[in-house]
Parts: structure tokens; sequence; C-alpha cells
């Protein structure tokens, strides 16, 4: 499958091109130099690597549309009518592009607690193909009902999944492409991609940070 169209920054940072429609997930550090603007940028929680205001004014427009959790919405500068607020399994659609927040926390740690509310998100694109983007999060028990095409899953360990944790619920839901994130930066190494890499069953894409 050509994932040519899902890009990397580094850590949870992607950006996802459905057509002319440019989708930005937790912005963080962008490229000074970045031109594209956000249609769609989605937050899945309040934490500093995953809500940069600085990042997010990069790429804002007045008809950039901002999809977040509640928290993040109360710390949002400038104009907030294009905000929209989810928890999890609430859905919203933007033209074809139809998203659904889904629950994201962790288990026997507190750095994400299930009470925030915190989310990953299901984004279905135009053309029907579907992207999980898991945000923060352990290996809990929703994920297992998730179907998507395309699962973008922590590796980094300690404040998430572990890569053989994350391998482990990918070989459970079966999508057909995995690509790993949140490493390399603050936490986990190249090893840990490639240790997911080695334990999926499905095919793994590592991506590199575009600068």
């Amino acid at each position: 499958m050509n994932t040519d169209f899902i890009h990397w920054y580094g850590q949870a940072a992607f950006r996802i091109e459905d057509g002319k429609t440019q989708i930005f997930i937790d912005p963080f550090r962008l490229p000074d130099s970045i031109e594209i603007k956000a249609d769609i940028i989605l937050i899945t929680h309040s934490h500093m690597d995953h809500f940069s205001p600085d990042d997010i004014e990069k790429i804002r427009t007045p008809e950039t549309i901002i999809i977040t959790t509640q928290d993040v919405a109360e710390k949002l500068k400038g104009n907030k009518g294009n905000t929209f607020t989810l928890k999890p399994d609430q859905k919203v659609e933007s033209g074809k592009i139809k998203i659904t927040a889904v629950p994201a926390y962790n288990i026997g740690k507190n750095f994400h607690p299930k009470s925030n509310d915190w989310v990953g998100y299901i984004i279905r694109l135009a053309n029907g193909l579907t992207i999980y983007h898991t945000g923060d999060s352990d290996a809990i028990p929703e994920m297992k009902e998730i179907k998507t095409d395309i699962a973008l899953f922590p590796v980094g360990g300690k404040y998430t999944m572990t890569a053989e944790e994350a391998a482990s619920i990918v070989n459970e839901i079966k999508p057909k492409l995995a690509i790993p994130m949140h490493y390399g930066g603050i936490i986990g190494t190249n090893k840990d991609a490639d240790n997911f890499k080695k334990l999926c069953s499905c095919p793994v894409i590592i991506k590199f940070p575009e600068k």
C-alpha cells in the first residue's frame, strides 16, 4: 500500500493528504519553513508534545477546523468558531471525511488517566480508507473492537505502549498496514520501531521525520 500521502514529523505528529485536504494530527516541532496550511487539525490531548500552540499557529488559517478534547479547547487562543470538542465514541464530519474519537489512556500508570477523556482518532477519508491514530495510550481493551486499514501506534514505552505491547494489539486488530510513532525524540529509539516491525504480522512502514 502506498503511504506517500502520510507524512510523519516525529513524536505523534502526522499530516495526511486527502486529495487537496490537509489533515494534521498533534502538530509538534513542525519545520519553521512549512508552508502547507491545515484544513483540519486533530489534537488528542493537552500534553505539550501533542498540543503545541506555536505549531498550530504555523499551519492554522481562519478556516481551519480544529477537533480536540475539552481541556485543549479551553486553552486554544484565537477564533474558536471552528473548534469542535469530542469525547470517546463521539463523531464529527467535515465534507466526506468522518472522524471518530476513541478512548486513549494508561493502564497501571497515571500519565494519561481514563477519567480525562483523552482520545485517539479513527479518520475515514473520502475514498473510504480508514486511519487509526491511537493518541497516547496503552494497549487497552477497547482497541480490540477497532477496525482500520492503517494503524499509527506508539512504540516508545514509559508513557505509552512498548513495541512488544503495540505489536501484540496490532496483531489482534489486523490492519492492512501499521506505522510506528512516539519514539526517537523524547523517549524511545529506532530500535523500538525495528522491533515493532519484526513482531507485527502485518506490513509495517517505518517513516522518517520530515524536516
